[in-house]
């Protein structure tokens, strides 16, 4: 018989694969905090630090005890992650290395030309120079080179730095460490420690790596989700995937969505006990960074939550539906609604400009409670001295001040 996944279970599927259901507030070692992202398979990095940067909320809000210094440590000390790109920049455990390499050889002629198409030639002529200077000279950052004066530059960057940036894109150099979140550019072994920089992984190996590790951390998905999750292989290439598994190490599913449709879609083998064994959430609120692995794809957030989210920072001001940077409010195994904060560093102070509650939600006593608990643990995690409310709570068309 078909399994059925409902909405419900569907929903803490996801949240425990994506270990939102780990015990909060065990102090986390460097072990554990790299089989925590190990388990997530990468997090990814931002630079905006409206609260606090994306990579470090992710893993916060995993864990309570989670500090900025640890991700520093792991990456730059002990050199167990690597920076490079999934569907972007993001932290990835070294040992999956290897098979990076695979996509480094796929995006070496497609981002030459996009380079090309975004900066013109000017870029090319210092791949040379730049990989001899490393090798000699050791780590440098993009403001180590020198501008032409008068250079019209692309995001401001000059042909050095599009140079050093397409180089790390594709593998021949690394990044050591960031200072004020500029990269450090170096060559890949002074950078991964231990990690196998061979090519021992052939094709077909990788293919397998790729899919079966994005299906585990996923639960159940598409082949377009199965090829979307770390940016590694084709649709094409999961969809043939799935056919020579015959069954063996996938299981056909139905997964209802929050509005009740239903799709065929395709899980681990093993989903069944992943769902009968789920462990309770934690009775707390969240605010999940945009770029939190629950919620970063839209369209499969928008099915299974009923929760339509947009990041707006590239909306102009008058078209945004909430604000610049709103982050997902999650409440148990629900999406509750979205809260407008920031961290003002010269007040000191964690500022609530507003929150948004869904349709049908209402502002319990108990989950007041949970968002200022929530709150206070955020402000602590930024350094900041207190909370400010300083706006409204919306639920439908009434308002509730803040207080």
């Amino acid at each position: 018989m078909m399994l059925r996944l409902n909405a419900d279970d569907a929903r803490r599927t996801i949240l425990h694969l994506q270990a939102l259901t780990r015990p909060q507030n065990r102090r986390l070692t460097s072990t554990e905090l790299h089989d925590l992202i190990e388990a997530l398979g990468f997090v990814q990095i931002d630079s905006i630090q409206w609260v606090e940067r994306a990579h470090h909320m992710i893993l916060h809000a995993r864990n309570q005890t989670y500090r900025p210094q640890d991700l520093h440590r792991l990456t730059e000390r002990e050199q167990l992650l690597f920076e490079n790109w999934t569907h972007d920049a993001s932290f990835i455990p070294s040992s999956f290395y290897p098979y990076w390499k695979h996509k480094f050889r796929r995006e070496e002629a497609r981002l030459h030309d996009k380079f090309h198409d975004w900066q013109g030639a000017g870029f090319v002529a210092h791949l040379d120079d730049l990989m001899r200077r490393i090798e000699q000279d050791g780590a440098l950052m993009s403001r180590d080179l020198e501008r032409p004066a008068g250079k019209q530059e692309m995001w401001q960057w000059h042909d050095g730095k599009a140079a050093l940036e397409y180089l790390w894109r594709i593998g021949r150099l690394s990044i050591r460490e960031r200072r004020n979140f500029q990269k450090v550019y170096d060559l890949p072994e002074r950078c991964l420690g231990s990690a196998p920089l061979d090519d021992s992984v052939d094709h077909e190996a990788f293919i397998d790596w790729a899919c079966r590790q994005a299906l585990d951390r996923l639960g159940f998905g598409s082949p377009a989700d199965i090829a979307r999750f770390f940016d590694l292989v084709t649709i094409d290439e999961a969809k043939q995937w799935l056919d020579r598994q015959d069954g063996q190490s996938v299981r056909a599913v139905i997964v209802a969505g929050a509005d009740r449709s239903e799709k065929a879609l395709f899980a681990r083998p093993d989903i069944e006990d992943v769902r009968d064994g789920l462990p309770a959430l934690p009775d707390k609120a969240r605010f999940l960074s945009p770029f939190d692995p629950v919620i970063r794809d839209r369209k499969r957030l928008l099915w299974l939550w009923g929760f339509d989210y947009k990041i707006e920072i590239y909306v102009p001001e008058k078209k945004r539906r909430f604000g610049y940077y709103i982050f997902p409010i999650l409440d148990g195994t629900k999406l509750v609604g979205r809260i407008d904060m920031r961290a003002d560093r010269k007040a000191d102070a964690l500022v609530v400009r507003r929150i948004w509650l869904e349709k049908g939600v209402k502002l319990s006593a108990g989950r007041r409670q949970r968002f200022e608990t929530e709150l206070a643990r955020l402000t602590r995690f930024c350094g900041l001295s207190e909370t400010v409310w300083d706006g409204s709570v919306e639920a439908g068309r009434s308002e509730i001040q803040g207080g």
